[in-house]
């Protein structure tokens, strides 16, 4: 049985993609995972990082409006296997008018719930009926955030909407933790903004990850190649940063992977 992690944040530009691109291609190159990642996000950005045409074959819009199995959606990359998206999934919000709409995505994975070790979604940065499908099918959640103070706003506002979630569909969703990315120690800022995100974490009931992801450049590059972080610059920060980061995630989630 697959083990469920949804990268959650509804503030853009927190570096939710690059992580979930990163976790999921470093826990099938380092800890040899069975990874399906699922690209919930109309953007389509997790496909493209990690090499797909995400206007070719079909997509999670195809799955979840039920013109496709999920078997037909999966597609294949150097890293993980991939359900990709598009713009199409921009109507969601019209489209699923269903009594059971929060719950589209859990019905649709379960012939494949046992096919994988780990299945990793990245949710757009809103709190809609996307997101709340991802929380509804996840055993955990992953909060990627920028150390800006619009970043933390963000992280506090996801706590109703994982407490609702909780209490109406799925009582056994934790939050693994926060994650810090685009981090530069140096900065009053973000010493600052981690030290309110502990607190933040401490009233959610979770952590902060040890690890912090390092501001590089390197970063933004490794989408246009298609590659993974650990591929386009091994030896860079970020690469270093989130192997540690993905050593904590299998630690915390053992029990369930194994």
């Amino acid at each position: 049985m697959a083990t469920i992690i949804a990268l959650t944040n509804q503030k853009g530009g927190v570096g939710k993609t690059t992580t979930s691109s990163a976790l999921a291609a470093g826990l099938v190159s380092f800890y040899d995972k069975r990874v399906l990642a699922i690209d919930l996000d109309p953007q389509g950005s997790l496909g493209f990082s990690l090499g797909l045409d995400i206007e070719e074959g079909r997509t999670i819009s195809d799955v979840l409006t039920g013109q496709a199995p999920v078997q037909q959606a999966i597609q294949l990359t150097d890293y993980c296997d991939v359900i990709t998206s598009n713009i199409l999934l921009s109507s969601a919000e019209i489209e699923f008018t269903s009594s059971d709409r929060e719950l589209l995505l859990k019905k649709a994975l379960e012939p494949v719930m046992d096919d994988y070790d780990y299945i990793i979604i990245d949710t757009p940065p809103a709190l809609n009926i996307l997101t709340v499908n991802a929380y509804a099918v996840s055993d955990y959640l992953i909060i990627p955030m920028a150390p800006e103070i619009l970043s933390l706003l963000g992280v506090t506002q996801l706590k109703e909407t994982i407490d609702s979630v909780r209490v109406s569909m799925n009582p056994d969703l934790n939050v693994l933790g926060i994650i810090l990315t685009k981090f530069n120690q140096r900065t009053l800022l973000a010493r600052e903004v981690k030290e309110m995100a502990e607190n933040v974490a401490g009233q959610m009931g979770t952590r902060v990850f040890q690890t912090q992801i390092r501001t590089s450049v390197t970063v933004a590059e490794a989408p246009a190649h298609g590659l993974s972080i650990f591929d386009h610059a091994p030896s860079a920060k970020p690469s270093e940063d989130y192997k540690n980061f993905i050593q904590e995630v299998i630690h915390l989630t053992s029990p369930k992977a194994s």
